[in-house]
């Protein structure tokens, strides 16, 4: 099978059935024949985020970011993907650029919630001597 939008259709069918690890089989195919096609890689994203493959999810944003710098979805997602791994301070900066580009009221509560971690965070670090 090489039809890439048949490949995408079927990734989409997958995650939309609640199996984004059978849908990122097929959408990491039309990747390989589309690999700057950004809506198979915002797809192939967001199963490998939905299925817990953070590593991959991180990997597929930081190539979308690449081909489209002021995309706030993929900001965002790079935020969550990174905060989900307990990357916040890292998380943040996407999270500011997706906010400053979307100017989503829910965007913005994500990053409240990520800098509030933050916070969290550095509080609980003993002192250095």
């Amino acid at each position: 099978m090489t039809d890439t939008r048949e490949l995408l259709a079927l990734g989409r069918e997958f995650r939309a059935a609640g199996n984004p690890s059978q849908a990122a089989r097929f959408l990491a195919q039309a990747a390989e024949h589309a690999p700057a096609d950004r809506t198979v890689l915002t797809e192939l994203a967001l199963a490998h985020f939905q299925s817990a493959a953070l590593g991959k999810a991180e990997g597929v944003l930081r190539e979308l970011v690449d081909l489209d710098p002021s995309d706030g979805f993929t900001r965002l997602l790079l935020g969550r993907t990174l905060s989900r791994q307990s990357r916040h301070e890292e998380a943040l900066p996407q999270l500011r650029l997706a906010v400053a580009l979307t100017r989503d009221p829910e965007v913005e509560s994500e990053l409240a919630r990520v800098e509030q971690r933050v916070t969290t965070d550095r509080a609980a670090r003993p002192l250095s001597p």
